[in-house]
């Protein structure tokens, strides 16, 4: 599988959907992201039914038709293909990398946590086709009682991983410091809150990429 990764890898929590008008909310912030440019995208609801899972990722789906934008999962390796998403994002405590790719085989995309103030051990050699690492600054949006690594621990885990592996920065980044995680060594930067509780998340997106442009990273698998 070839697919470069984009410069920023919005990651759309649930949490920021309303309930009510939550299906039309859905389709026109699709379809904005869409029109923005938006090339990979994650969808993650944690407390969600699975039918409230399932019609949010028919939405999504519809909105980026596949070959114009890749749409990532977050834990579930099962319900990949029945949402015809493009692949998954595994953490520790999900289901491991191997058995992620087990169950999608091997044209989608598996991503999985990669390690905070090092690497995890043997975790370059996973099946995986990215590996998250952060969190890079202090964050509210996902619960972690690891600390922050800083624009350093990116340098650091980019050392580590070698100039191959395609490195997920997570965590507290805002357009502020974007570049300098990209500078850095990241290969692209996941963004949730700093986009998605802006006010016109798609506007906001065309800000970064715009910002981001000239900044070059190590995107590709």
């Amino acid at each position: 599988m070839t697919f470069s990764f984009p410069k920023i890898y919005p990651i759309l929590d649930s949490s920021v959907i309303p309930q009510t008008g939550r299906a039309e909310f859905l389709r026109r912030l699709g379809g904005e992201l869409a029109e923005a440019g938006v090339t990979l995208l994650e969808y993650r609801n944690k407390t969600g039914s699975e039918a409230e899972l399932l019609a949010d990722a028919a939405i999504l789906r519809a909105a980026f038709p596949p070959g114009r934008a890749r749409l990532i999962l977050d834990d579930r390796a099962d319900l990949v293909a029945k949402v015809a998403f493009d692949g998954v994002h595994v953490d520790t405590g999900d289901v491991a990398p191997a058995e992620a790719r087990r169950i999608m085989g091997p044209g989608r995309i598996v991503g999985t946590f990669g390690g905070s103030e090092a690497l995890l051990s043997g975790i370059v050699n996973a099946p995986a086709d990215y590996l998250s690492v952060g969190p890079i600054f202090p964050t509210t949006t996902k619960q972690t009682t690891r600390p922050p690594i800083g624009v350093a621990g990116v340098r650091k885990l980019r050392e580590q991983a070698g100039a191959a592996a395609v490195l997920v920065a997570v965590g507290g980044i805002t357009l502020a410091t974007a570049a300098d995680v990209l500078a850095a060594g990241a290969s692209t930067v996941a963004v949730s809150a700093a986009i998605f509780r802006a006010p016109k998340p798609a506007a906001e997106f065309r800000l970064w990429m715009a910002a981001l442009e000239p900044v070059r990273s190590r995107s590709s698998v």
